[in-house]
């Protein structure tokens, strides 16, 4: 906890969190996140949480996403515009905040868009690991953006899976997947369509980005036993899953009240029924419970595991060295004078109200 004396702010950049993971490697990042994330939720009820509060545009949305429990609050700021790669922009940009309850001092600011990709692959590979059929090794992964290698190495790190079969209507998104996925230890398959590729695999991850009501996968694509990981579908007006999917599986989310109106559950009606995910973590409701159930894990997001990231971030840059400090809190001599944190003008030098309008 900042004290009277220490009023700074762990300040770690894009370039900061990036040299983070280089040095840890991302394989043991992917791991410790997803490790903090089991720990987090499954101490689901020590937290505060509300649905994110989201501004859409024709475009896109920003959003703000706080959590807190009785020590820290969390919240990040990120944005989802599919439009932007014409601009050279990413579609996904974030940073984030941790701050002491007892004080409110902000304690860590740091971007998120990478740690952002790092925290929805490793929930996706723990929610599998713990909803998709034993011995899981083939994955189809549907949309081949920013997101798609992390997920591919979440899911082999975390499930074991050597087999992907990759598909996206976009052929430069899959050559740049097969680039950097090249040596990775990783069979790749490339498919000429959705349906293809979900043929015969065990696990279906779909990360779509365009923001429109679609059905990526459809009823007579799904094999018994599957398990369909729905990264894409984040917002209100987009979905990746027919409702006829959804129907007929065992449907898993982070946060209900959020995905009722965020997730591919917004097209069912309100008494769909769903399980929390750290309900079946905390052995509360069951999660698969034959080789031939079809599970959804319906992701969209939560802040809880932005919580989990920055904490991660946190204590990996403190042991690493990383990150420079910030004066974000001014460090008055008297905290109650503010006023007195300003240098006294001298007379002479005052500006008057008719100077400034001129």
């Amino acid at each position: 906890m900042p004290t009277a004396q220490d009023l700074s702010t762990l300040y770690l950049s894009a370039a900061d969190v990036a040299r983070l993971v280089d040095r840890l490697g991302l394989p043991a990042c992917l791991h410790g996140v997803a490790q903090r994330l089991e720990h987090d939720f499954g101490r689901w009820t020590d937290f505060d949480k509300t649905a994110r509060v989201a501004s859409h545009s024709p475009d896109g949305v920003i959003e703000l996403m706080p959590v807190s429990d009785e020590s820290l609050y969390a919240f990040k700021y990120v944005n989802g515009h599919p439009k932007n790669t014409q601009s050279g922009l990413a579609t996904v940009m974030a940073f984030g905040v941790l701050a002491d309850v007892a004080t409110g001092a902000p304690r860590l600011l740091a971007s998120l868009t990478l740690a952002t990709a790092i925290r929805t692959a490793a929930m996706s590979a723990l929610a599998a690991r713990v909803l998709a059929r034993p011995g899981s090794r083939t994955m189809a992964l549907i949309g081949n953006g920013a997101q798609s290698e992390f997920q591919a190495l979440a899911f082999r790190e975390l499930l074991g899976i050597d087999t992907l079969r990759v598909f996206d209507t976009d052929p430069r998104a899959t050559a740049k997947l097969l680039r950097n996925l090249h040596g990775q230890g990783l069979r790749l398959v490339v498919c000429g369509s959705t349906a293809e590729a979900v043929r015969g695999a065990d696990i279906v991850t779909t990360v779509t980005a365009d923001k429109a009501l679609v059905t990526i996968v459809t009823a007579d694509m799904v094999e018994p036993g599957m398990h369909l990981n729905a990264v894409g579908g984040d917002c209100p007006g987009k979905t990746e899953l027919s409702a006829d999917v959804l129907q007929a599986a065992s449907v898993f989310v982070e946060y209900e009240p959020q995905t009722r109106i965020e997730g591919d559950i917004q097209q069912m009606p309100t008494d769909f029924a769903v399980t929390e995910f750290w309900q079946v973590l905390a052995g509360r409701r069951p999660g698969r419970t034959s080789d031939t159930q079809v599970t959804v894990f319906d992701s969209v997001g939560f802040a809880l595991e932005d919580h989990s990231a920055l904490c991660f971030l946190e204590e990996a840059a403190r042991h690493l060295g990383l990150g420079d400090r910030l004066s974000l809190v001014p460090d008055a001599a008297d905290p109650k004078d503010l006023f007195g944190s300003l240098a006294r003008p001298a007379a002479t030098h005052a500006v008057r109200p008719e100077a400034l309008a001129a």
